[in-house]
């Protein structure tokens, strides 16, 4: 690379509610404001209820039959697959993720394929854990590779003042430890897609 700017981290967060009244951007918020510090990573935040996709899925194998579809695809595909890796920000329903987040997943095969995947969830309890947990699995299937640290908050509601800034300094730490072993998987993997392509 010619220079640090060539070398960015593209990062495509992936905002998964659409629930009315969510607290989603207050959580999606906090966490671009942890990119906007960093001099290694670009982030493109990716909110499902801006850009939403089609719920009907074309026969397997084949391409979406309506123009419609394919608009909305053409929205957030070209960035999911451009993005050198992802971090999902979450809620849990019913002890598992949103069905809207698996529709986007679901839309989407070689984008996943080899990039690394980092993730914030919020809850109540269980501060989202669980839904991050079943996301593991479904994105082991399509070839991702996710960090092993993430940031969950419990009783979310009341973690964050009114300008959005978390109120535990150590959601904070916890970001920065995310991110930063993001970082070094992104670099890695972007580095050997160059030398050898990946193959599922």
């Amino acid at each position: 690379m010619s220079d640090m700017n060539d070398n960015r981290l593209q990062i495509a967060v992936l905002l998964g509610s659409t629930r009315d009244g969510r607290f989603g951007p207050v959580v999606a918020n906090w966490l671009l404001s942890h990119f906007a510090r960093r001099e290694d990573m670009d982030a493109d935040l990716i909110d499902l209820v801006e850009t939403p996709l089609p719920t009907v899925f074309p026969v397997l194998g084949e391409p979406p039959a309506s123009p419609e579809a394919r608009e909305l695809l053409a929205a957030v595909s070209p960035r999911l697959a451009t993005a050198d890796a992802f971090v999902i920000v979450t809620p849990e329903y019913n002890h598992s993720f949103p069905a809207v987040l698996k529709n986007a997943i679901d839309w989407h095969g070689r984008e996943w394929h080899a990039k690394p995947v980092g993730f914030v969830s919020y809850g109540g309890f269980s501060a989202g854990l669980r839904a991050v947990e079943q996301l593991r699995l479904v994105l082991a299937e399509l070839h991702a590779v996710t960090i092993r640290d993430s940031v969950g908050f419990q009783g979310v509601w009341a973690q964050f003042d009114p300008a959005g800034t978390a109120t535990d300094p150590a959601c904070d730490v916890a970001a920065k430890t995310m991110l930063d072993q993001l970082a070094w998987w992104a670099h890695a993997l972007r580095e050997a897609r160059a030398v050898r392509p990946y193959s599922a």
